[in-house]
């Protein structure tokens, strides 16, 4: 059925979506359908970035560094 979907059907399709959406719209549709997709294929797959990566929280951050100390002149 699906079988012979070429060119022509993929630019009748974004056209439509352009004409629904509007150029506002379609960058953030299209941003939000990619993250679902991603989101879906790692939990499909057990795959997170998240477990590889340590949390950090208050304890473990690292604090700034402090200022440099103002230097007073000298009037002499």
């Amino acid at each position: 059925m699906f079988s012979q979907i070429g060119p022509l059907e993929i630019i009748l399709v974004l056209v439509i979506a352009l004409v629904i959406l509007g150029p506002r719209k379609l960058p953030e549709a299209g941003r939000s359908i990619g993250k679902g997709m991603r989101e879906f294929r790692d939990s499909i797959t057990g795959d997170s970035k998240h477990d590889d990566e340590p949390e950090l929280t208050a304890t473990t951050a690292t604090p700034a560094p402090a200022p440099a100390p103002v230097r007073e002149r000298e009037i002499v």
